[in-house]
C-alpha cells in the first residue's frame, strides 16, 4: 500500500521562491571588488534570479548544459546558484586558484556552454580563452559603466542581460535527480574529477544543514560565509540561508582581517565558516586592536583540523562556540559536525576540547565505518584506524563521464581516501591519509605532481614531497630531491622551474637534496620514513610566521 501524500519534486528553484514570498525583506550584503557595500533581499534577488534564467535560455542554455563561474562570494554569484539549475542546466563553479592548465581541463571536460566571471578574473581568463574549447561567450558580472575592454570574444554585460529580460519566470518542475551543480575536486593524484550534484541531493543536504544538531542556520542568523561559493556549493549555505530567509554577508575578494571584523561588526554577524587560516588572520588582528566580535554565536570550521590554541582562544577569549565539520567536495559537502551531545557540557574543559578536536559525528543521512585494507570492517573504539568508507543520499557514487571508474564497493558504500577512528558515540577523528596529499589553507596539494614535475627538470634523478607542520597553512610542501649525476641544480633553480608549471600556492616552501631517498621493496619511496627523518625540521616559512606572531 503506499502513501497518500503529493509526489512533489525537490527542486533548488523552491528554496529561493519560498525566501522571496515568506521572508523577502531579509537581507544579502555582498563586499564588492571595488570595496564598496552591496545591498539587496530575496524579494529583489528573486526577481534578478528569473530575469536571468529568461537571459540564459534566449543565449541558447538547455536543460543539462553546463554553464561556468568563477567569482567571488556576492549577491551576483548567488543569483546563479539558482538561475543556472532552475531552467535545467548545470552550474559548475570553477576554483580560480587552480594553475591555467587546470582550468582548461576542467572547462573543456565539463564542456561548459558560457562562463561568468567577475573583472577580478578577466585576465586569468583572457590567458587561457583560445585552450577553451566549448565557451560559447562570457558573462562579465558587472554594469555597463564597469565593462573593461577585454580580447575576450562575445562578451556580454550580466547587468545588461538582465535588464533586458522580465521579472516574472515560471521555474519548471523536472525530475528531482537532475543534475543541478558540478565541482571539480582538486589535489588528487591524475586530473581533477567532476562531482555532479542533484536538485534531490542539494535539498536535501539543504535540510540536514539547517539542522539543529548540524549547523543549525536559522531565520533570526546573519551568516557570513568566508567559504568561498567556488568550494563545494560554499557548503551548501547559499541554498540553508534562502530555505529559513536567513541573512547572508558575502566578503567578496577580502578576507583580511580588518575587513572580515568591519563586516561582521556593521551587520551583526550571528554565525561564521571557514577554514582555519581565515581565522588565524581574524584573531591576530583582533589581537593587535584590542578589537572583539561579540555578536557572533558560533563558527564552523572545516576544511583542515582546527588547532587546540584557536579552538580555547575563540571560545576562551571571544566566547564563540567552535564547532569542527568534516566533509568533502563529493559528500555535497556536510559528512560530519562537533557539536556536543546531551549531557557532555558538563564535562571538564579538557575533555571537551579533545572531543571538540575530532572532525565530528555522524548527521542523520550519512552511515560511516571503517576497514582494514582487506574491506573488513573494524570496530568503533575510537582506537582502531582504518580507511572511513560513508553513503547516504547526498554522497557522490561516481564522478561525471566515469572517470576513475568504477567508485563504491559492492554494498555501495565510497572509499574516502582518510584513515580514521570511530569511537562509540559516532565520533570520527582522521589520523593519516591514504594517499600522500597535502593539506594548505583548506586546499589540497598532490604530493605526487608536485614530485613529478620536479623529475621534469633534467638536473632532478628523483624527488619526493611531504606536508610539514606550519602555523599559518597548517601543511605546507617540502620537496626532498635527488639530482641527476653531474647536476648542480639549486632549490632556487628547481622553484623557478615548478612556478613556470604548477600554482603558485602549490610552490613547495623549502627544497632540501639528498644523496638517496629510501625505497620499500616493491620500489615506491618510503615517505613514511622521509617523515621521521624530516620530523623536527622547521620550514623557513613556519620560522618566519612564529617569529611574526610572537
Amino acid at each position: 500500500m503506499r502513501g497518500l501524500m503529493m509526489d512533489t519534486q525537490l527542486m533548488i528553484s523552491s528554496l529561493l521562491r519560498y525566501a522571496a514570498d515568506y521572508h523577502g525583506d531579509r537581507e544579502i550584503v555582498s563586499r564588492m571588488i571595488d570595496g564598496s557595500i552591496h545591498r539587496t533581499n530575496y524579494r529583489e534577488t528573486h526577481k534578478r534570479a528569473q530575469r536571468l534564467a529568461h537571459a540564459l535560455e534566449r543565449l541558447g542554455v538547455k536543460s543539462g548544459d553546463r554553464v561556468a563561474t568563477i567569482a567571488w562570494n556576492n549577491h551576483r554569484h548567488f543569483e546563479t546558484y539558482f538561475a543556472v539549475p532552475g531552467i535545467g542546466a548545470v552550474c559548475h563553479t570553477i576554483n580560480p586558484r587552480l594553475f591555467g592548465e587546470q582550468i582548461v581541463y576542467i572547462a573543456n571536460h565539463a564542456e561548459d556552454q558560457f562562463l561568468f566571471l567577475d573583472l577580478t578574473f578577466v585576465p586569468l581568463v583572457e590567458s587561457i580563452a583560445q585552450e577553451l574549447s566549448t565557451v560559447k561567450g562570457y558573462l562579465l558580472m558587472c554594469g555597463a559603466d564597469e565593462m573593461p575592454e577585454t580580447s575576450l570574444e562575445n562578451v556580454m554585460c550580466y547587468e545588461d542581460l538582465l535588464a533586458a529580460e522580465s521579472d516574472h519566470y515560471d521555474w519548471p518542475v523536472f525530475d528531482e535527480n537532475t543534475a543541478s551543480s558540478l565541482c571539480y575536486t582538486s589535489g588528487t593524484t591524475g586530473n581533477p574529477k567532476g562531482v555532479l550534484y542533484s536538485h534531490r541531493s542539494t535539498v536535501l543536504h539543504t535540510l540536514c544543514v539547517m539542522g539543529a544538531d548540524t549547523i543549525a542556520i536559522a531565520n533570526r542568523d546573519t551568516l557570513l560565509a568566508i567559504v568561498p561559493m567556488f568550494h563545494a556549493n560554499c557548503w551548501g549555505t547559499p541554498y540553508a540561508c534562502a530555505a529559513c530567509g536567513a541573512k547572508i554577508v558575502y566578503p567578496g575578494p577580502f578576507m583580511d582581517g580588518d575587513k572580515l571584523h568591519e563586516l561582521i561588526e556593521a551587520e551583526g554577524v550571528t554565525v561564521a565558516l571557514g577554514v582555519p587560516t581565515v581565522w588565524l588572520g581574524l584573531i591576530n588582528y583582533m589581537q593587535a586592536n584590542d578589537k572583539r566580535i561579540d555578536t557572533i554565536e558560533r563558527t564552523v570550521i572545516g576544511g583542515t583540523a582546527i588547532p587546540a590554541s584557536m579552538l580555547r582562544t575563540l571560545e576562551d577569549d571571544y566566547g564563540v562556540q567552535v564547532f569542527h565539520a568534516w566533509g568533502m567536495t563529493e559528500t555535497s559537502p556536510l559528512g560530519t559536525t562537533g557539536r556536543l551531545k546531551a549531557g557532555e557540557d558538563a564535562l571538564d574543559t579538557d575533555t571537551q576540547t579533545a572531543l571538540k578536536l575530532k572532525q565530528g559525528r555522524g548527521i542523520y543521512g550519512v552511515e560511516m565505518k571503517i576497514v582494514d585494507d582487506d574491506g573488513k570492517e573494524l570496530p568503533k573504539d575510537g582506537v582502531a584506524s582504518g580507511e572511513l568508507m560513508i553513503r547516504g543520499p547526498w554522497i557522490a557514487k561516481g564522478y561525471l563521464k566515469e572517470e576513475g571508474g568504477a567508485v563504491l564497493d559492492a554494498d555501495g558504500w565510497f572509499p574516502t581516501g582518510d584513515i580514521s577512528t570511530l569511537d562509540p558515540e559516532g565520533r570520527m577523528q582522521i589520523t593519516d591519509r591514504a594517499k600522500d596529499v597535502i593539506k594548505s589553507g583548506g586546499e589540497w596539494i598532490s604530493s605526487i605532481e608536485l614530485e613529478n614535475t620536479a623529475m621534469g627538470h633534467p638536473g632532478v634523478a628523483e624527488a619526493a614531497v611531504i606536508g610539514l607542520p606550519h602555523p599559518k597553512w597548517d601543511e605546507r610542501p617540502l620537496l626532498i630531491a635527488v639530482r641527476s649525476e653531474g647536476s648542480e641544480v639549486t632549490g632556487e633553480e628547481l622553484t623557478d622551474f615548478l612556478a613556470r608549471k604548477v600554482a603558485k600556492w602549490w610552490l613547495p616552501d623549502d627544497v632540501v637534496f639528498a644523496d638517496e631517498l629510501p625505497h620499500t621493496p616493491t620500489g615506491k619511496v618510503l615517505k613514511t620514513r622521509l617523515r621521521e627523518i624530516y620530523a623536527n625540521y622547521t620550514l623557513p616559512t613556519a620560522r618566519d610566521q612564529s617569529a611574526a606572531t610572537g
